[in-house]
């Protein structure tokens, strides 16, 4: 969707409309209260504010009744054009400095004129009055239903060196059923919490020694992340790939060649090597390194298309507050991969990314309902961006046809590229509806550029490869965190820390509970034997609290019939099984990636 378009966008004009009457409710309960900005964001709308004093919750309940009076009022949205030194002039008595400061950005572009909104009762009276670009519905009994939410603070313009504000966060849909609909998804999400459950299933921990952003996975946590690994392998390497590794540091130089210095610019960590005069950095990204593999050899048109994959970690000096379990760190491992192709072969390299796409996520239940962003330059801002724009047209136009001829699902994202070339970004829902970004597809004429990268065509001359970068899983640490989400921390089986106990009745059958715990490791399964003093009930709960799998009771029948008792604990089934046929069913479904 375009900017103009979202701009009449229904829900877009609702959701601006109660930010401006969020606005008015905060001036009537402090009427010195200084205004920054109020845009409708997915799900809601915030407004910032510069106040005499730190908002409390029990003030979103006074604001929320206060806002809702307003709505019955039905106040008139009216669009008022002012000249842009009277605008100044207005706002300066009114003493709304954040304001100014957007007139003055104004006018040093040129603007002549600017635009306020007022409130207006149905007396004619003017209730509250903002500088806005517009987007409204008719009135403020037209902005659907909504809750505010939490009050957090917020520099002004993001700017750390700017005074922090307090923003206030509401929620706003259509319908009263899409707004109870959402607040319950949200309780959903609490108990779901990647970082409690984290902690609850002895997944990952976070240390002050190591470092904020930096997560060091547990045993538990690792068995998950080198499941997801081998399988992206097996995905990848049955499709031509080869597997690359790369150092954690690099010389500045080969991110100045690239762009990535320039582009990440404070993000950067720099390394300083007492013993040498170069400097060096902690790598943000790994494309650069393969570029290098790349043109450390010489390319015959008959060796094309070249992939390379890597699962590799790079840093980026993300601000700490931004910080947050494993979906946002510093520490940021990519299943990356790097195809270096010919320009006609684009469509089918990228028509196979889509195939791996689709089955990794459908063995996870996610590829269903999905949809694809086509992430492209935004025309006003052109210098973001490397490269002719004659190339840029090729590129996105390559991309789209993909789209188009694949009968995929997507929409046209101006200002979403990445710097070196447009991509395709997929949209996925979890198992209580949130969509998360995490499959990418990149296409790049830029780097072989810069890189002076070629091979030999038919015609024994250069010729420049293109490159496509993918990413399946995004990044490991957030795709980790995504799916203990999803599953709520009861994975399938192929992804489980912990996927069988075996639990004896009594001591008395121990030696029968070893037998079996034998042939579940011998079989390669994740097995492990609670024989400790506790109650067989409260054996059986720690296992369901620690969402095992299979838990596998045996007694005195079971150890003389060479069975199993089995509890699923995804089912709440239980059934007696031979053993055998037990180990032979569970191996298969662990290969199979099964859902289970």
């Amino acid at each position: 969707m375009s900017n103009s378009e979202v701009v009449h966008d229904q829900v877009y004009k609702m959701r601006h409309s109660a930010a401006h009457v969020l606005a008015q409710a905060v001036l009537e309960m402090f009427p010195e209260a200084k205004l920054a900005f109020g845009p409708p964001v997915e799900n809601g709308f915030y407004y910032d504010f510069d106040l005499p004093r730190t908002l409390i919750p029990e003030d979103l309940k006074l604001l929320e009744k206060r806002m809702k009076q307003i709505q019955k009022q039905k106040q008139e949205f009216v669009e008022k054009v002012v000249d842009i030194d009277e605008a100044k002039e207005f706002l300066e008595k009114t003493g709304q400095v954040y304001k100014i400061d957007v007139i003055d950005e104004l006018k040093e572009k040129g603007k002549k004129t600017v635009t306020f909104y007022e409130n207006v009762d149905r007396k004619g009276d003017v209730k509250f009055v903002d500088l806005c670009k517009g987007g409204h519905t008719e009135h403020t009994g037209d902005i659907g239903y909504f809750k505010l939410a939490k009050i957090a603070g917020a520099y002004f313009k993001g700017d750390e060196n700017n005074k922090m504000l307090q923003r206030v966060y509401g929620y706003l849909f259509e319908t009263k059923d899409e707004l109870n609909d959402y607040l319950n998804m949200l309780k959903e999400a609490e108990k779901r919490d990647h970082r409690k459950l984290g902690a609850k299933l002895d997944l990952f921990t976070i240390s002050d020694l190591v470092g904020a952003g930096l997560p060091l996975l547990k045993p538990n946590g690792m068995i998950i992340r080198q499941e997801v690994e081998n399988y992206l392998w097996e995905l990848h390497g049955k499709r031509g790939y080869q597997r690359v590794w790369t150092p954690h540091i690099a010389k500045m130089d080969l991110y100045e060649t690239s762009g990535h210095a320039a582009k990440f610019g404070d993000e950067l960590f720099r390394v300083d090597g007492s013993h040498e005069s170069e400097s060096f950095c902690m790598k943000p990204m790994n494309c650069p390194h393969h570029m290098q593999i790349f043109a450390d050899n010489h390319w015959s048109y008959r060796d094309m298309p070249v992939r390379y994959f890597e699962p590799a970690t790079v840093y980026r000096n993300e601000k700490s507050g931004q910080l947050s379990g494993l979906t946002r760190v510093r520490a940021i491992t990519q299943d990356d991969g790097h195809l270096f192709c010919r320009v006609g072969q684009i469509e089918e390299e990228v028509k196979t990314i889509v195939e791996i796409i689709k089955e990794f996520y459908g063995t996870l239940g996610m590829a269903d309902e999905y949809w694809i962003s086509l992430s492209v330059r935004d025309p006003e801002t052109p210098d973001k961006y490397l490269g002719e724009a004659s190339v840029w047209d090729d590129a996105e136009k390559a991309l789209e046809d993909i789209l188009v001829n694949e009968d995929l699902n997507y929409k046209r994202i101006e200002g979403e590229a990445a710097f070196y070339g447009p991509k395709l970004d997929f949209m996925f829902k979890d198992a209580i509806g949130r969509e998360w970004q995490l499959a990418t597809v990149q296409l790049d004429f830029q780097l072989p550029e810069r890189f002076d990268l070629s091979y030999i065509n038919e015609e024994n001359e250069k010729e420049r490869p293109v490159v496509i970068h993918r990413a399946i899983s995004g990044s490991l640490e957030r795709f980790m965190g995504v799916m203990i989400e999803h599953f709520a921390g009861v994975f399938p089986l192929w992804l489980a820390p912990r996927q069988v106990v075996v639990v004896p009745v009594i001591e008395k059958f121990e030696e029968y509970g070893q037998e079996v715990l034998s042939r579940l490791r011998d079989a390669g399964l994740r097995a492990e034997i609670d024989s400790s003093g506790d109650s067989l009930g409260k054996r059986i709960r720690n296992a369901e609290k620690a969402h095992i799998n299979y838990i596998l009771v045996v007694g005195e029948q079971e150890m003389n019939d060479k069975t199993v008792s089995v509890r699923n604990y995804k089912t709440k089934s239980q059934e007696v099984e031979g053993l055998d046929d037990f180990v032979e069913r569970i191996s298969k479904e662990y290969k199979k990636h099964e859902l289970n």
